[in-house]
């Protein structure tokens, strides 16, 4: 993956990746590269959540559970018992 591409996966995770395993499997990706992908597409799905709560949202639907399952699988630090104090969680 060129600088360019991993830089663009950084800012939007979903506008370069079809798919949460498609990072997963991603094999010039190092477990932490990963990680802060998907964490930054767990974020993206939680805006747009928020979005939709305030009928702001229209665009396309992001599968937060599906995010959340791959991050489970690296080893990601996940503790849905104590999430952040706002609508988009501490992921």
């Amino acid at each position: 993956m060129d600088e360019f591409t991993l830089a663009r996966a950084k800012r939007s995770p979903s506008s370069v990746f079809d798919t949460p395993e498609a990072i997963r499997d991603h094999p010039d990706l190092e477990p932490a590269q990963k990680i802060e992908l998907l964490r930054r597409w767990a974020y993206d799905a939680a805006e747009l959540q928020v979005a939709e709560e305030e009928g702001m949202g229209h665009g396309e639907r992001a599968d937060m559970v599906e995010v959340l399952r791959v991050l489970s699988e690296l080893g990601a630090d996940l503790d849905p018992d104590h999430p952040a104090p706002t609508k988009q969680g501490g992921i």
